[in-house]
């Protein structure tokens, strides 16, 4: 599942194999840019913002972001040439490729992909929060974004990224149960810089893993404290984990997970 580790990942590696470089060919698979056309850009850095991944020449950025299923892959050129065999997704879930030189980037099934004027930026991120992977992460900002409607429900409110950007549902669930926070728990009750400083700990100590582990153990079965485990014991109380979906409105809800006892009384 994507969140911000994961782009703040992928940003990182495509940086440093098309930084610099000068784009060679593009192709965008999608109705609206499939005649846009960057070769001879300059390509000078690959930067996350939250979940999302800008791609920045001189005049242009290439705009997507992953959603559920999205990926990039880099591949030599010559893998290229020889069909596309080799690819490590199908081909037709192929919505962006950016080639150079020595690199092409491929990205798969991209939920969104787009190629926008530099300073048309802030159109499709501008109303993001802090990036809690960020170096110069602005703490009291996204406190203060969080206390804004201090009724709505932490894990609710750890969920916009209108407030702080990056922490996604696994992250919110395994940051709340080792903050000891029911998800329910008023935003107004809460304490914010606790609950944010260890989720700032838990991502980025999780910044460079390829597999996320919220226990501190690599075992399978033991990566999570609460997030997936319904109906199992929990880890540190043997207490059974609870499951049920929570948010603003229906098409905003998410899978919310927590232990009755290690959070806070259960919940009829």
């Amino acid at each position: 599942m994507p969140e911000g580790d994961t782009v703040w990942r992928a940003a990182h590696h495509l940086h440093e194999a098309l930084a610099g470089r000068v784009l060679t060919a593009t192709e965008f698979r999608v109705p609206r840019y499939a005649t846009t056309d960057l070769a001879g850009e300059v390509l000078h850095e690959v930067v996350p913002r939250g979940k999302h991944l800008l791609m920045r020449t001189d005049a242009w950025t290439i705009h997507s972001h992953l959603k559920m299923e999205g990926s990039w892959h880099l591949y030599r050129p010559a893998t290229l040439r020889r069909g596309g065999r080799g690819l490590r997704r199908p081909a037709h879930t192929v919505r962006a490729i950016v080639s150079t030189d020595e690199w092409v980037a491929v990205g798969f099934s991209l939920g969104i992909v787009e190629v926008l004027r530099r300073e048309d930026e802030d159109s499709v991120v501008g109303h993001l929060g802090p990036d809690v992977l960020d170096p110069d992460f602005d703490r009291d900002v996204a406190l203060a974004n969080l206390a804004h409607d201090p009724e709505v429900p932490i894990f609710v409110a750890l969920h916009d990224q209108r407030n702080l950007a990056g922490f996604g549902n696994e992250f919110v669930n395994e940051m709340l149960f080792l903050s000891a926070v029911d998800p329910h728990t008023p935003v107004g009750v809460a304490d914010l810089g606790r609950i944010v400083d260890r989720g700032v700990k838990l991502i980025r100590l999780n910044r460079d893993r390829i597999e996320r582990s919220f226990t501190g153990s690599l075992r399978a079965g033991e990566l999570h404290w609460v997030f997936g485990r319904t109906d199992r014991p929990c880890l540190r109380c043997g207490t059974t984990i609870r499951e049920d979906a929570l948010g603003r409105v229906a098409t905003q809800q998410r899978r919310v997970y927590w232990c009755p006892n290690c959070q806070g009384a259960p919940r009829d």
